[in-house]
């Protein structure tokens, strides 16, 4: 490749071996006015990560902007976009969940106090089927930030981690990611894990352990190679305004309230929680506002700070947690299916104050979602959507279009369920299971998975196994003790350090997303997570999933479209089709079915009733028909010519019956014997050398007609 930018005196290249591929990356060549950029080329895929900040914080702002922008292109994979407009449109599902990815390693690692807005844009300009774009924009993300003057914490790093054959494979290849029992993405910093997120066919909670070591071991090399780049070229930090409350104004407002919030919070009821809170903060604002004139302004981060030095100093020191539960106490647990009418199945799951009510539909393979992306998946039989209306929090706003969040949680449920879900050949439906946050105090997700389980069995989809999902928190303390607790609900995961939401089946695990709210984890307390996660979701397995239905229901719903799949000769799909599709048309007209034909010969029946697709399915049998030289059929003379008459014996077959083939005696005139529209049988003959089908009618007749003409 020649390099045209060589004489620019800040242009750099660096390059690293990244599990047997080149890793290449360099700076001082493009986006020179961002903070940091960088170009990553890792194999051939590649892409510009940008990191730009404000100059200073916008006003009024108590949390840090960041925003993270993972932009996929079709030019990158040599696809012009579909639509009207022909170029890119909003975020794929795909490009909002690898932001996701990224933001949720990166995040943490900001000072607390920052409240510059900082924006990330990762571009993907070149795809490599065998060089992940979501680890190489990691990366990119991470050198981008270590380099530029923005405040960073880092540098991590990523890799992509798959199970082929048994074996622990870091960066798979495309080829070994579609036999992978595992897709796990780990980030890390060179002394802790910082972000997981997996999905797994059962794997074993060991397995997984080993697979995130794996996986922070190369990362520890990685790092080493990113902190050589940031010693030679990374700029100096720049100073920033502190976003931090006055210490001394929150020490004053959290002595005097902190006896009364204490009692407010000591409730395992959200609604009573938040009323008792409503006066306290009144009367600050009253005893405060002449001191402090901003106190309405910075009134909502006070008193999430208030809450959470209470609640943090209850769980650390005290084991005590917010509504009375043991660490390792599951709030109670209710399910319940069949709740809705006609949809095609329901579950309703409550744990605590959470409640998820998932619906599931069934329809035709050709329902199935198709997709416009990066890699090669075009379409998805199974979807799973995730709703959290304002009502489930008590908050009046109106309803808007699905946000990352809601499309992340739907996603992670989704890769939940997909290892436990029959095949196409075992159960012919696209499935869509859409999970209802009716309320909401905390670990939403994870009862979306429960209920959707629920829903599944309902409406007799034949799951391998139930799936629940469970989520474990964290407490950390400046002299590095900790400790985890089962179930966060709200105020656990607003205050705590870890929301690790692990989702699997009694033989394993089939997701994880871990949430991180510090520098990262120990190999300890990774493998304690996995271990309480794993007896919780046995618990609710057992005791309410399986209470509430022990197995699929062993027929779909009346509602439900019936399936019938068969299989043709690949040759003869084009007479099932007709010319222009009359023949399929025809079919669908006179049957009300649907009707789906794959290139291999599949085809897929669905019908509101099991009459009309097993009439479909005739129909179709009967075009594909391949008749048997000896055997007898029974036909409708449709033509008469002077030597003979043909005879339809199967829809669309024709043969004729020669003249002298009508009857054992001699026939002077085909009319004497049969005439158009009489119902004949007849026997194959074969075909002749010019491929004409012979019958015969002298042949086709019964045997005791037969030995009446003998004697």
């Amino acid at each position: 490749m020649v390099e045209n930018f060589k004489t620019f005196d800040n242009y750099k290249v660096y390059e690293y071996d990244f599990a047997g591929r080149p890793l290449v990356v360099k700076t001082g060549k493009v986006a020179g006015l961002a903070n940091g950029s960088v170009m990553i080329h890792y194999g051939e895929t590649t892409v510009l990560a940008c990191a730009t900040a404000s100059a200073a914080p916008r006003e009024g702002i108590d949390f840090l902007p960041l925003s993270v922008d993972y932009d996929e292109k079709m030019y990158a994979v040599g696809k012009i976009p579909g639509g009207f407009l022909k170029r890119e449109g909003k975020p794929s599902e795909k490009a909002v969940l690898a932001g996701r990815v990224i933001d949720r390693p990166i995040r943490p690692l900001f000072p607390k106090d920052l409240r510059n807005d900082i924006s990330l844009l990762l571009t993907i300009m070149s795809v490599d089927p065998d060089c992940s774009p979501e680890i190489t924009a990691m990366i990119g993300a991470s050198i981008a930030l270590s380099i530029s003057d923005i405040p960073w914490n880092g540098p991590i790093g990523g890799v992509f981690m798959g199970l082929v054959d048994g074996e622990l494979v870091v960066n798979p290849t495309a080829e070994q990611r579609a036999k992978s029992d595992l897709e796990l993405t780990v980030a890390a910093s060179e002394k802790k894990v910082v972000m997981i997120e997996a999905g797994a066919n059962e794997v074993a909670d060991d397995v997984m352990y080993d697979a995130i070591m794996t996986a922070h071991e190369e990362i520890k090399k990685l790092v080493a190679f990113i902190n050589g780049i940031v010693a030679e070229i990374g700029k100096p930090k720049f100073e920033y305004a502190s976003g931090e409350l006055d210490h001394d104004m929150f020490d004053e407002i959290f002595a005097y309230c902190e006896t009364a919030v204490m009692e407010a919070l000591d409730t395992d009821d959200k609604t009573v929680r938040d009323a008792k809170m409503q006066p306290i903060m009144d009367d600050i604002v009253a005893t405060f506002e002449e001191k402090y004139p901003d106190i309405k302004v910075i009134l909502p981060e006070l008193i999430y700070k208030i809450q959470k030095k209470i609640v943090r100093r209850w769980l650390l020191v005290d084991k005590k947690r917010v509504d009375g539960r043991r660490m390792d106490e599951i709030r109670p647990l209710a399910a319940e299916v069949g709740l809705i009418p006609r949809v095609h199945g329901s579950g309703l799951f409550t744990r605590g104050q959470t409640q998820v009510l998932t619906i599931a539909t069934l329809g035709t393979l050709s329902d199935a979602q198709k997709l416009e992306g990066l890699d090669d998946e075009t379409t998805k039989r199974y979807m799973h959507h995730y709703n959290m209306p304002g009502y489930s929090t008590g908050e009046a706003k109106a309803q808007r279009s699905p946000g990352r969040r809601e499309i992340g949680h739907g996603a992670l449920a989704e890769r939940s369920l997909v290892p436990v879900l029959p095949s196409e050949e075992e159960f012919p439906y696209a499935i869509r299971l859409v999970s209802e946050v009716v309320s909401s105090n905390g670990s939403t997700s994870q009862g979306s998975v429960c209920g959707s389980t629920l829903a599944l069995m309902d409406a007799g989809v034949p799951i391998k196994a139930p799936v629940a999902g469970i989520s474990c928190g964290l407490i950390t303390a400046e002299d590095g003790s900790w400790d985890t607790m089962i179930d966060i609900q709200g105020l656990e995961d607003f205050y705590g350090d870890m929301d690790f939401k692990v989702a699997g089946t009694h033989k394993g695990i089939t997701s994880i997303q871990m949430d991180l709210k510090i520098d990262g984890l120990t190999p300890e307390i990774i493998k304690q997570a996995l271990e309480t996660t794993h007896q919780g979701r046995d618990e609710i397995i057992d005791k309410i999933l399986l209470a509430a239905i022990p197995t699929p229901r062993a027929e779909v719903s009346k509602y439900a479209p019936k399936m019938i799949t068969m299989h043709i000769n690949p040759d003869k799909i084009r007479e099932v089709i007709g010319s222009g599709g009359k023949v399929i048309q025809k079919i669908v007209a006179d049957t009300g079915a649907k009707i789906d034909i794959n290139d291999d010969g599949t085809v897929f029946i669905a019908a509101v009733d099991r009459d009309s697709a097993d009439m479909a399915k005739a129909i179709i049998d009967a075009i594909v028909f391949e008749p048997v030289v000896g055997e007898t059929y029974e036909g409708t003379v449709t033509r008469i010519i002077p030597i003979g008459a043909f005879v339809e014996y199967a829809p669309g077959k024709e043969g004729m019956v020669h003249i002298s083939k009508l009857q054992k005696e001699r026939t002077e005139k085909v009319e004497d014997v049969v005439n158009v529209g009489d119902t004949v049988r007849v026997k194959y003959l074969g075909t002749d050398e010019k491929g004409r089908m012979n019958l015969s009618m002298r042949d086709a007749a019964p045997a005791e007609a037969k030995a009446t003409e003998n004697e």
